[in-house]
């Protein structure tokens, strides 16, 4: 099953549309942009994720908790192991067997952008870079679930590497 977050049920989409919304005009606090990742998770944990593990399918997610250590922990400047707690507590305990970072150069990121930003997009280079840092970090601290793949191949190249690094 292929699944994503923030967005992958019906409360997912719409704190999705509140989390990347541009066009609000007062910032939104990086701890309320926690939580509403908290909540989008803990709904996917439990409608889409846990009753997929129950019948013996395996998930893919496009994004979990290493997301939110990534954007709000290192990118936003909130505790890491906090927002750990935070994440353990949305998912029950949940943790993925494998992590796979696709790891690309900026500019190769940036040539694949859709035209208008959302919010996270438009949050400026620096931004982005302590996000890529605070990935590889995770990466490099947990080795045996997660594998750092290159991702500026094209999608074929990318899977068959994907393909490689899986147990």
């Amino acid at each position: 099953m292929l699944t994503r977050e923030p967005g992958g049920t019906e409360w997912g989409r719409r704190i999705r549309s509140i989390v990347l919304d541009a066009d609000v005009a007062t910032p939104l606090d990086a701890r309320a942009e926690a939580l509403l990742m908290a909540a989008d998770r803990a709904q996917h944990v439990a409608e889409v994720i846990r009753p997929a593990l129950e019948r013996g399918v395996d998930v893919v997610s496009d994004r979990f908790t290493g997301s939110t250590l990534a954007y709000q922990g290192f990118a936003r400047g909130l505790p890491v192991p906090e927002l750990a707690r935070l994440c353990a507590w949305a998912t029950g305990g949940l943790e993925p067997d494998v992590v796979i970072l696709l790891d690309l150069p900026a500019g190769v990121a940036a040539s694949r952008m859709k035209p208008e930003a959302d919010r996270m997009e438009a949050a400026g280079d620096d931004f982005h870079r302590r996000v890529v840092d605070g990935y590889r970090t995770l990466a490099a601290a947990d080795r045996a679930r997660w594998r750092v793949v290159d991702g500026s191949g094209t999608v074929e190249e990318v899977e068959a590497l994907v393909a490689a690094a899986l147990p």
